[in-house]
């Protein structure tokens, strides 16, 4: 895999993340949008771990 494509699947992930931070910042307690958010974000950890991985 090109170090481009890697370079941009990380910059996606980036963007999902901040877009989630983005909902639990605005999300005023709604525990409906609290909860998937942070799910949203422990996806997108594993995301990050597995590109880290196709780098080594």
């Amino acid at each position: 895999m090109a170090d481009m494509d890697l370079k941009e699947i990380s910059r996606m992930i980036q963007e999902i993340e901040d877009a989630a931070k983005g909902l639990i910042d605005k999300a005023q307690g709604i525990q409906a949008i609290l909860r998937n958010a942070d799910r949203i974000l422990a996806s997108a950890k594993m995301l990050k771990i597995n590109v880290s991985d196709l780098v080594s």
